[in-house]
């Protein structure tokens, strides 16, 4: 009987010990360490955030560089207004252009920035002005079709 009892709270240990590794793991995965150290924060408005939700990527050149922390509806313009954090050592000009962008036909969304030319860099807390919002497939491929169709009598 104790033989039993000793191999079930070894093997009890062992699953609480998995249980925390996977926690640990997914939070820094994630992100979730609390503090956002080492990122500062700066925010864009854009006209459509589909598929965009907190805990989104936000890329630059393909390399995740921070993470979307806040999306809020603004009630004077009805714009989304989005809050985002950018690796510390990371200067963006302050001409860059933020947009939402998908990984293909299927593929996730995601924040992508693409750098501007100014020799003058956006600091902590600073919006980004120019944006582009997300492009619906559908609202293109009726566009498509209605073009085609036109051009066909």
């Amino acid at each position: 009987m104790a033989e039993n009892s000793s191999s079930e709270i070894m093997a009890g240990g062992a699953v609480l010990a998995l249980a925390l590794g996977f926690f640990v793991y997914a939070a820094n995965i994630a992100d979730l360490g609390g503090g956002k150290s080492g990122h500062y924060e700066l925010t864009a408005s854009f006209r459509s955030v589909e598929g965009v939700s907190v805990g989104t990527d936000v890329r630059l050149a393909g390399v995740k560089v921070g993470t979307v922390t806040a999306l809020d509806l603004n009630s004077e313009t009805f714009r989304a207004d989005t809050r985002f954090t950018v690796k510390e050592g990371i200067e963006l000009p302050d001409d860059s252009t933020v947009l939402v962008s998908s990984e293909g036909l299927l593929g996730g969304t995601f924040i992508e920035i693409m750098p501007g030319g100014s020799p003058f860099n956006l600091a902590a807390g600073d919006e980004m002005l120019d944006t582009q919002g997300a492009v619906s497939l559908i609202n293109l491929l009726m566009k498509f079709f209605t073009a085609s169709g036109d051009d066909a009598t």
